[in-house]
């Protein structure tokens, strides 16, 4: 029933730029707080950005001022905008959706790779 489709993921060369893009279905889309997640070969998990309803926003200290998060709740869709892209961003990037306050109530999209490089 719960559905985060990616979109948006492709090669780049070092300082360009791309755009991903994450549509939900199946959820009460306000009621959640969206986030981008990566992970590179042999590293862990980690959080990339992440925005509520309200339009709060979190970012990692290695993308701040490359990367914009944003969200279109008309469209349930949440948005991210890396700029300025380095071959440390390669990863697969993963949407997330996690409830505000259900526990349990968590859901990852199906991840989309960016690859940076010349």
């Amino acid at each position: 029933q719960v559905q985060l489709a990616e979109s948006g993921g492709g090669l780049v060369q070092p300082g360009g730029s791309l755009r991903l893009s994450c549509t939900a279905s199946g959820i009460i889309f306000r009621a959640y707080v969206m986030g981008w997640y990566r992970q590179a070969p042999g590293k862990e998990r980690e959080l990339v950005a992440s925005i509520t309803n309200g339009g709060s926003v979190i970012y990692a200290d290695s993308v701040k001022g490359r990367f914009t998060i944003s969200r279109d709740n008309a469209k349930n869709t949440v948005y991210l905008e890396m700029n300025s892209l380095k071959p440390e961003d390669t990863a697969v990037y993963y949407c997330n959706a996690n409830h505000k306050i259900v526990a349990n109530s968590n859901y990852w999209g199906q991840g989309t790779q960016v690859t940076v490089s010349s």
